[in-house]
């Protein structure tokens, strides 16, 4: 079985597509992927079902929809497809529980994958953690469960993804700077700090790669029209960590270069400091 919730859902079994096209099965689906091999509590599911307020017919219902995933996974495994499918979505506990092999259910891969990326880094190893933090990033298709109705458990699980993307592709970033791929980060950079026009990490990641390809004037413009956009949208100042970074622009401050092949490596955020 392979389900894909970083982007659409999409879920198949054998190479046989298995996706309910019913709004709350398609949410079942998403819930009892994203707790792959742990039993969620019937009143787990309901509450994300029903938001607190399940009809009279919840328990009945819910187990029509639990049915229904299962006759999906049946047909895709042909004859042996009735008893196994009981075998793959199971009741135990006073719950359900969706069985599921490492590596099936991309979001649980892309934890995996960023949490190693992440060791790693701390170990030392930023070759290894840019592979790493790449390849956790290369299985986001589209903003996470980009077409499912989300009550509040998936919507916390939502909301946990996408900034878990967002500060593995800063780290990746970071990484990718230490290497001295400065270069090859500005148009990656330019389109990021459009999309995220409030964001200060991405903002000061790419001060970085501008003053290291030889475009200080373009640093520092990029801080001013931050700057700008703080003040108008939420009445703020940058932080002190871009501050700092504003100020070693204007004094051609000589730690701005590590990370180039020819002097001592040091990552940006380690030289400013939050």
């Amino acid at each position: 079985m392979q389900i894909s919730v970083l982007g659409p859902l999409d879920a198949e079994c054998e190479g046989v597509r298995i996706l309910p096209s019913a709004g709350k099965q398609r949410q079942l689906l998403a819930l009892l992927a994203l707790h792959s091999n742990r039993a969620l509590p019937v009143s787990t599911l309901m509450e994300e079902l029903w938001e607190g307020e399940p009809p009279r017919t919840a328990a009945s219902t819910l187990q029509t929809y639990i049915l229904a995933l299962r006759r999906l996974i049946g047909r895709a495994l042909g004859e042996r497809g009735r008893t196994v499918a009981k075998e793959v979505l199971v009741y135990r506990h006073g719950g359900y529980e969706l069985r599921t092999a490492p590596g099936t259910v991309d979001a649980l891969e892309y934890d995996r994958l960023a949490a190693a990326g992440q060791a790693a880094f701390g170990a030392g190893d930023d070759e290894g953690a840019m592979r790493m933090l790449r390849q956790a990033l290369s299985l986001w298709q589209g903003p996470a469960l980009a077409d499912v109705a989300t009550g509040s458990l998936l919507e916390l699980e939502r909301v946990r993804l996408e900034e878990s993307r967002l500060g593995i592709l800063e780290r990746r970033i970071d990484i990718e700077l230490g290497l001295g791929l400065h270069s090859e980060l500005m148009p990656e950079l330019t389109v990021l700090t459009l999309r995220h026009s409030l964001h200060e990490g991405l903002h000061a990641l790419r001060m970085v790669a501008l003053y290291r390809s030889g475009r200080p004037s373009e640093a520092l413009s990029a801080f001013a029209t931050l700057r700008t956009r703080l003040k108008d949208s939420l009445g703020i100042e940058p932080s002190a960590r871009l501050q700092r970074l504003h100020r070693a622009v204007l004094a051609g401050d000589p730690v701005l270069e590590a990370g180039l092949q020819d002097r001592p490596r040091q990552r940006m955020p380690a030289a400013f400091p939050a």
